[in-house]
């Protein structure tokens, strides 16, 4: 098995605490209902939240992805912290045994967030991973979550 690492940094004008309330506590209802037309749905298959809970997310017709079920590793609320794995899905194909990401939310100069996204892909095997492909997952998920960032912003109360 290799493992191939993708590190993203993004700023949010979103302060840390309430980013970390939008992307990861409230991702279960918030993100069907902003971007229905990439997320149909979030359905908690085990847990309550916190380590060891698995969920499956099922996209959008036209995603180009059916679904895929995560395990979270750490739900850290005071540091703002979350790590889960993809451990089941048509992203994974026949290269990926697994995704794994780690987040962090830490706070800007400006008032908003620095969000920091650790990928890492485990392959099957001796397959190689071509930096253009791991782009191309990290960028369909960014354009997600730009979408919510944008209603977030233009709707600060919700």
């Amino acid at each position: 098995m290799g493992v191939f690492t993708h590190e993203m940094e993004a700023t949010s004008p979103i302060p840390p605490e309430k980013a970390f309330k939008v992307f990861v506590l409230d991702y279960d209802t918030l993100f069907p209902k902003v971007v229905p037309h990439a997320i149909k749905s979030v359905e908690v298959l085990q847990g309550d939240g916190g380590a060891g809970t698995i969920k499956k997310i099922t996209f959008a017709e036209g995603m180009g992805i059916k679904y895929v079920k995560h395990q979270v590793h750490a739900l850290d609320k005071e540091n703002r912290f979350y790590s889960f794995s993809v451990i089941e899905g048509d992203v994974l194909s026949d290269k990926l045994e697994k995704i794994s990401d780690e987040t962090r939310f830490d706070p800007a100069p400006n008032g908003g967030a620095i969000v920091k996204v650790t990928t890492k892909f485990h392959t099957i095997g001796d397959i190689e991973l071509k930096e253009e492909e791991m782009k191309e997952l990290v960028q369909n998920r960014g354009r997600v979550f730009q979408a919510v960032q944008n209603y977030i912003v233009a709707n600060p109360d919700a």
